[in-house]
Order: C-alpha cells, then sequence, then structure tokens
C-alpha cells in the first residue's frame, strides 16, 4: 500500500513505527553516549530519573554504555506532586541497576521562589510552577554535574521534541540525548526489550509539574495518534492534506499537532541574535 494511499490505517502506520530493530537501536544509541562522553572528557553522566519510561529507558542505556560506576541517577520528587509509586519505581531500577544515586527533593526551592514572587504581588498559576519545577530540577542535574564533572543525558523522545513538549531550559536542558530520533511508542517497546519492567514501560507518561498531570490529558491526544501523525509527516513524507485521510486520525487531531509543532518552533532553535557587527553576520 502506498503511503500517500487515503486507505492507509493508523494501526498500519504503528506497525511501521515499531518495526524498528531494537537491538540495533540499542547498539547505536549507547556508543552514541560512550562517543559524548568520552569527547567531553567528563566522568559521568547523570540522569534525571522519575520512573517513568523515557527516564528509566535512558539510565539503562547510560549504564550499558557506560558501566554502573559512571553513571549517577538523581531522583527529585516535589512534595503533593509527585507520587510516591514514582519514586519507589526510580529507586527499584537505580538499585537494580546498581549505579549510584542521589534522591534530592526539589519542593524547598521551588516553593521559596514562589512565595518570594508572591512577595512581590505575582501569584503564579499551575502552568508557571510547574515550569519552576522543572528549571529547578535541571538546575540540579547541572549543579551535580559541574561538581563531579559530568555530561547531563536528557531523556526526551523524538514525539515530545517535534510538539514542543517539553520545558524550555527545564527539562529541554541537557547536553545530549539519546532517545531524541525515538517516537515515544518505540521508547516504550525498547524499555520492554530492555526488561524495564512492566509498571514502568506501560505507566502512563507525565512530566509531573503539578498534582493529578498526564501528557496524553493535557496534550487531549494518545500517543497512539501523535506518533501515527509525526511518523507520516517526517518518515513517509506525506502532506497534512493527506495525513487527515488516515483512518483512524481524526483531521482536527492533524491540525493540533501542526499547530503545537509550529507554536514550539521557538524550543528547537538557539536564541536568535540581532547582529550590529557586519563581520558578524553569517557566522551567528
Amino acid at each position: 500500500m502506498e503511503a500517500g494511499s487515503p486507505m492507509i490505517s493508523m494501526d498500519e502506520i504503528l506497525r511501521r513505527i515499531l518495526s524498528f530493530s531494537r537491538g540495533l537501536a540499542e547498539k547505536e544509541i549507547e556508543e552514541f553516549i560512550r562517543e559524548k562522553i568520552e569527547e567531553a572528557g567528563s566522568r559521568y553522566g547523570i540522569v534525571g530519573i522519575s520512573g517513568g519510561i523515557d527516564s528509566s529507558t535512558t539510565l539503562a542505556l547510560a549504564t550499558r554504555a557506560l558501566g554502573k560506576d559512571r553513571v549517577i541517577a538523581v531522583i527529585m520528587p516535589h512534595e503533593g506532586i509527585t507520587p510516591e509509586e514514582d519514586v519507589e519505581d526510580a529507586l527499584s531500577l537505580v538499585r537494580s541497576l546498581g549505579v549510584k544515586h542521589m534522591l534530592v527533593r526539589v519542593s524547598p526551592a521551588c516553593e521559596r521562589i514562589k512565595y518570594e514572587l508572591k512577595g512581590q504581588g505575582l501569584i503564579l498559576d499551575h502552568k508557571a510552577y510547574g515550569n519552576i519545577i522543572a528549571r529547578v530540577r535541571m538546575t540540579t542535574l547541572y549543579a551535580i554535574a559541574n561538581s563531579v564533572g559530568g555530561l547531563v543525558i536528557g531523556t526526551g523522545d523524538k514525539s515530545e521534541l517535534l510538539i514542543g513538549y517539553f520545558t524550555k531550559y527545564g527539562d529541554g536542558g541537557v547536553d545530549i540525548l539519546p532517545l531524541g530520533d525515538l517516537y515515544k511508542t518505540q521508547v516504550r517497546a525498547l524499555g520492554k526489550y530492555l526488561g524495564l519492567p512492566s509498571r514502568i514501560y506501560e505507566k502512563p507518561s507525565s512530566p509531573r509539574l503539578w498534582p493529578g498531570q498526564t501528557a496524553e490529558g493535557e496534550l487531549r491526544m494518545s500517543y497512539r495518534e501523535i506518533d501515527t501523525v509525526l511518523y507520516a509527516l517526517f518518515e513517509l513524507g506525506m502532506k497534512p492534506d493527506e495525513v487527515k485521510q488516515i483512518k483512524g486520525i481524526e483531521p482536527s487531531t492533524v491540525d493540533r499537532v501542526m499547530e503545537l509543532m509550529r507554536r514550539s518552533e521557538h524550543k528547537r532553535r538557539t536564541p536568535p541574535i540581532a547582529v550590529l557587527s557586519d563581520r558578524a553576520k553569517g557566522l551567528m
């Protein structure tokens, strides 16, 4: 069946997405991690671990790539927001992998910032406060990395990167992104292949930036839908109007994915510079 055919279905595209070689992906990502760590002359890979599928898969791959003595896992719960079972899942994983780990509660720092801003008359909504949490976590990871001579290994996947489902200078603030060319559904499959517990690879995705948050609930789409649209656009080269003809995909879903991509373009670029010098033009 041709990719551009209006008869192609979401299930067919998902089969294509999941037809990737898990073994080859594991090998190439591990080589990538080793190469980037060695290029930087770093001693450690630092991974923020939440107990979710992306961070757990990243930690497993980093441990295989570098060895357990060169990986530091950092668990950063926020009181009242991070479910206790997430902390338990993260602790169970780091113990099974045998890596060094730190548990740093970010609540005090985040709440202090919130308190100071309130003193200036600024009341934060849940999204603004959630982004503070993400950025405090980033700051924590870099404080550790700078102190021990490490690189921050990011955990974002291709689906999140393309639709901008990450916090700029929060979980988007990293040194390398090993999962950056794998869609969310592929990461789940790879995590299962690597032997992660089912309670991790089946767990609904969530940044845990406010109570009860789930990625699919906030996005109002499933990752099966999101990945189908993205794969059709980027891997199959289909035009948006063709994607809207995929059986099982609503046209409004395609429009929403396209809008998320458009609105988040700034997150995937370095900040624009007002170039004043003729000599600098073309270099910045």
